[in-house]
């Protein structure tokens, strides 16, 4: 890592939320929080959900977005490394946003070692094994055939029914208040189980809407990164320590 250069982390931003009335307000934000990270980011890393819904067919992508997309092909075309990770809810990226903006798309949990620390990057969903439900949801939604099948639905219809799911999903609850205990959490037990095999100095994820920096032991950090829909948190690494922030309206 050379210079003043910071490593940015951001997830959960869900773009175009139809069970959101700011949409227009949030996207304007977060244009805003790249046009401030511009001129000392090397590595932007995109940790899930930062679309609602995404789906693309062969000739058509999603209507929008058209400032995020810019900016980041901004970036990309400066030699910034953008990675997009997929979430839960934007799991239907497929090769549009890799070949028209120059990302490195994950599917999966992402290792990575940054001036010498060790980085653990997931969106966060899926990793509890007992949740039979969601595992198995998880697995029809990244099926292939489904996909396909999928892709035969005209687009409106398509993203209406994705759009209605989406209204009844928990993030149309976000407002409510929610009891948090994080060790508690899935996310933060695999990341203490996975320290019994392997040393990672910072477990990133998104996907819970809460932000935590948190020691696991030993200096093993434990992060959670928010969301911009109440929070706009973001994470950096400025090569030596990892800071959560909030980007202010």
């Amino acid at each position: 890592m050379s210079g003043k250069k910071k490593i940015y982390f951001i997830s959960d931003v869900h773009l175009g939320a139809p069970a959101l009335a700011n949409n227009h307000e949030r996207e304007l934000l977060f244009a805003r929080w790249l046009d401030f990270i511009k001129d000392d980011v090397s590595e932007l890393y995109l940790l899930g959900d930062i679309f609602d819904f995404w789906f693309e067919y062969r000739k058509v992508v999603p209507r929008g977005f058209t400032r995020i997309l810019g900016r980041l092909a901004d970036l990309s075309d400066n030699g910034v490394s953008v990675h997009f990770f997929t979430g839960n809810h934007d799991v239907w990226v497929f090769d549009y946003l890799p070949q028209e903006i120059g990302l490195t798309l994950h599917r999966d949990e992402f290792i990575t070692e940054i001036n010498g620390k060790k980085f653990f990057l997931a969106h966060g969903d899926g990793l509890d094994p007992a949740d039979k439900g969601y595992l198995f949801l998880k697995k029809i939604f990244t099926s292939k055939t489904l996909q396909w099948w999928f892709s035969r639905i005209h687009p409106n219809f398509a993203f209406h029914l994705a759009h209605q799911w989406s209204k009844s999903s928990r993030l149309s609850k976000f407002n409510r208040e929610e009891e948090f205990k994080v060790k508690n959490e899935c996310m933060y037990k695999f990341a203490e189980k996975y320290l019994e095999k392997e040393w990672i100095d910072y477990f990133i994820f998104g996907h819970r809407h809460q932000m935590t920096n948190l020691e696991i032991k030993n200096g093993s950090r434990f992060i959670l990164l928010g969301d911009w829909i109440k929070k706009f948190s973001y994470g950096v690494f400025d090569g030596e320590s990892f800071v959560l922030n909030k980007f202010e309206k």
